[in-house]
């Protein structure tokens, strides 16, 4: 364990002295959101569970939790994803 935050601080370190954003230099997951009704993520390694009122998404650096009421997957790339729906919360798990 200690071995992976050493590794963890040392890439925040290495992102930090190069100036590039966290998503490109780390892989870290981007979201967009327009109001309660669409959120796009970028950045996601795949997606875990999908239900009408869940969807769980891996990413590099955990699970995100997108809650709410007629969730659907309008579309999604191998790095892309568009979520339309009643987003209620969104949850971000390690």
């Amino acid at each position: 364990m200690k071995s992976e935050n050493s590794n963890h601080s040392l890439r925040e370190k290495l992102s930090d002295l190069s100036e590039l954003p966290g998503d490109v230099s780390m892989g870290l997951p981007v979201l967009t959101m327009v109001g309660q009704v669409e959120l796009n993520i970028e950045n996601y390694r795949g997606m875990i569970e999908y239900t009408d009122v869940l969807i769980r998404v891996r990413t590099k650096s955990g699970q995100i939790r997108v809650n709410g009421r007629g969730l659907k997957i309008a579309y999604y790339t191998n790095d892309e994803m568009k979520i339309n729906g009643r987003i209620e919360s969104i949850e971000y798990q390690n």
